[in-house]
């Protein structure tokens, strides 16, 4: 471990630190709420510091999923959390988001800054479109319980069940899908490991431990922070909670397209939301069966329309193999549009 991780598992512990001391000296719910969500942030990112060291010994293929997999234990701990306090409206935006961050804002920034430092970039089309393909496939199961409700379909009455129905087969689709991630090798170098074993399985349980803690002080916070900001729970799940639990796609995914590494940022961006539609979505639903609140896939209308369109729109964009900054704009423009209508709340 180098100087410089040795200085972010400190800042990132003693952010740990200041969101208990906020949550328990009780100072206030809007700070512990903002303290906790830049702590989670904070915790993403060692995960994935730790992740990185974890792939130089599985390689490109399992790296990958690996990162986007551990990368997301942060919002799985919030989803539980969240779920346990009955605010499934929060978790059913939580889930959107993460895939509209990655698809639609990460996406995005990583066109404009890669575009702006390094031109028009290219990339591997064919791997690229594999993964938004499977990615807009998935967003159409997920968005399926909510058009059968709102189009009033002899389904409607059971959403649950046709949302344990869709869960099974997102679940389906990623244990087969999996080995060909796994397997495959791409073009990225990793670096040869810097931390033991020992070393990366400490940080890994000891970043878990804090993010399970510092998720139940952020979701406490969450109800009374919402009230006091004026913004509806489908903001904070959609634009909050998605972008703190997803702060490991965000920073490495825009880096790799600062360094003109294009394959490997799609990569990493878009597998983000992929793993969030066949393997965190439907978990999440399963686990919500031995919860006070069962989780279901039956979204608000607009969650539901937004969900579809940001995955046509993320398979649209790198259908062609390049990527330039005008692209970027206007896609996070886009997203800037998507937040803003969710403010108000339904």
């Amino acid at each position: 471990m180098n100087r410089r991780e040795r200085l972010e598992l400190i800042a990132t512990l003693s952010a740990v630190a200041v969101a208990a001391v906020c949550r328990y000296a009780e100072l206030g719910h809007v700070l512990t709420f903002v303290v906790a969500a830049i702590a989670l942030g904070a915790l993403a990112h060692l995960v994935g510091t730790a992740t990185e060291q974890l792939g130089s010994r599985l390689g490109s293929g399992g790296a990958g999923v690996v990162q986007s997999a551990l990368g997301n234990l942060p919002e799985l701990f919030i989803a539980i959390f969240a779920l346990r306090s009955g605010l499934m409206g929060v978790v059913q935006a939580a889930l959107v988001g993460s895939i509209l961050a990655n698809s639609i804002l990460v996406l995005g920034i990583a066109f404009v800054v890669g575009g702006l430092r390094n031109g028009t970039q290219h990339f591997d089309s064919d791997r690229a479109r594999m993964i938004s393909t499977l990615t807009l496939l998935a967003a159409a199961t997920m968005a399926t319980p909510s058009l059968a409700a709102a189009f009033h379909t002899p389904a409607a009455p059971h959403g649950r069940t046709l949302s344990l129905v869709c869960a099974g087969v997102l679940l389906a689709v990623f244990v087969l899908t999996l080995p060909s991630f796994l397997a495959s090798t791409g073009d990225e170098e990793h670096e040869p490991a810097r931390w033991s074993p020992v070393t990366t399985a400490l940080v890994l349980a000891l970043s878990g431990v804090a993010a399970a803690f510092t998720a139940d002080w952020f979701v406490s916070a969450l109800t009374p922070a919402i009230h006091t900001l004026h913004m509806s729970e489908e903001f904070a799940g959609l634009v909050v909670v998605a972008i703190a639990g997803n702060a490991v796609e965000n920073v490495v995914g825009v880096q790799l397209a600062a360094r003109n590494r294009p394959d490997f940022a799609i990569s990493v961006i878009l597998n983000s939301s992929l793993q969030v539609a066949l393997a965190l979505t439907p978990v999440l639903v399963f686990i919500s069966l031995f919860m006070g609140t069962h989780l279901t896939l039956v979204f608000p209308t607009l969650l539901a329309l937004v969900l579809v369109i940001a995955a046509i729109l993320g398979a649209f964009v790198v259908n062609d193999g390049r990527s330039t900054w005008q692209e970027g704009v206007v896609l996070v423009g886009f997203y800037v549009v998507i937040a803003a209508s969710f403010w108000w709340g339904t």
